[in-house]
């Protein structure tokens, strides 16, 4: 979308027009939906924080200034709604994932039958890595945020984010060596 477009979708949310927010509902659901299953929430639970999420953000998008993309904004909301249900459900729960609980697979372009391969196994493995590993690599290499960005929605510093990347990638890199023969 164009600024032009965005500007005038975004007056359209902020007016309170029904349709717009479906709109954006549709449009960002799975990101949403990615955000809580990086965090290791159960479908049922995802259903739940994700309705949470656009709630909040339905009421609170006239407090939306502009200073961060839209989609970047919602990503916090996710977060902390996320991080909430997962202490107010259980104050001991091990952020961890497991490939069943959702796919992350890149779908930007169409790739050959071998980089879809590829794809699905490095993002297979990414959803197997600790949760803010997975989630700073995800943040990072497919929604195409900064590394300030990250740190605002994770709520730690820049350097914090710079650590789970490395850290992220050298997990990959062990993990995938073996297995994708080119250089990861």
């Amino acid at each position: 979308m164009t600024d032009k477009v965005n500007e005038k979708w975004l007056g359209k949310l902020l007016a309170g027009d029904h349709e717009a927010f479906a709109g954006f509902v549709d449009k960002y659901k799975e990101t949403v939906f990615l955000c809580c299953r990086l965090l290791g929430l159960r479908e049922d639970e995802i259903e739940d924080a994700a309705s949470e999420t656009f709630m909040a953000a339905y009421k609170g998008i006239r407090q939306y200034k502009g200073q961060a993309e839209l989609s970047t904004w919602l990503w916090t909301i996710a977060y902390r709604k996320g991080v909430n249900y997962i202490r107010k459900e259980s104050k001991v729960r091990q952020m961890s994932l497991s490939a069943e609980d959702g796919d992350i697979t890149p779908s930007a372009r169409d790739f050959t039958a071998e980089e879809k391969e590829q794809a699905e196994l490095v993002w297979e493995t990414v959803s197997r890595l600790p949760g803010l590993w997975a989630m700073a690599i995800v943040l990072f290499y497919r929604e195409e945020k900064d590394l300030k960005e990250i740190a605002k929605i994770m709520r730690v510093g820049q350097n914090t984010v710079k650590t789970y990347l490395f850290r992220g990638r050298k997990r990959l890199k062990e993990h995938l060596a073996g297995v994708i023969k080119e250089d990861v």
